[in-house]
């Protein structure tokens, strides 16, 4: 069984950690060869994770939305070697407000059962934005009590 929605649990969470400033969400999706749509309608995982993305694009461009990051899925390195991936992304949101008022919009959730039908399993995973470093594990220009903060919650 694949991981497809938040659970109720988690985007309480989710939501009640609303702190200030943007949040990266990264983004890992496996499609079905055939999407699973309630109604029977047919379509291939990927022309109906199209749909989503072109029906839910509008909303989330109009909340400040944005793709930061896209790749290839190529080789699984370290992990289990079955898990192959077939759109990674990384899309930026400028609040978690910005998040939730997009998942609770009625456009979206009429684009969001393209998704369901589409998707056989993903991974999506919140990040805070912190500057960028040189080096592994290197963050710059953090005070310490944000680094203490980091390395007590095994973020660092």
């Amino acid at each position: 069984m694949g991981h497809i929605d938040p659970t109720k649990e988690i985007f309480a969470q989710f939501r009640d950690n609303d702190r200030p400033g943007p949040i990266h969400m990264l983004n890992l999706v496996r499609l079905r060869k055939d999407a699973v749509y309630p109604d029977g309608r047919k379509a291939s995982g990927a022309e109906a994770y199209a749909a989503y993305g072109r029906e839910s694009g509008p909303v989330f461009e109009r909340l400040g939305g944005r793709i930061v990051w896209q790749g290839r899925f190529e080789l699984m390195l370290i992990g289990p070697q079955e898990e192959r991936w077939d759109h990674c992304f990384i899309a930026e949101y400028p609040s978690v407000a910005a998040f939730v008022e997009m998942i609770r919009d009625p456009v979206y959730r009429e684009a969001v059962k393209h998704r369901q039908a589409a998707v056989e399993d993903s991974r999506l995973i919140r990040h805070a934005v912190l500057p960028v470093g040189k080096n592994f594990g290197e963050v710059p220009n953090l005070r310490a009590a944000e680094r203490h903060s980091l390395c007590r919650h095994g973020r660092a």
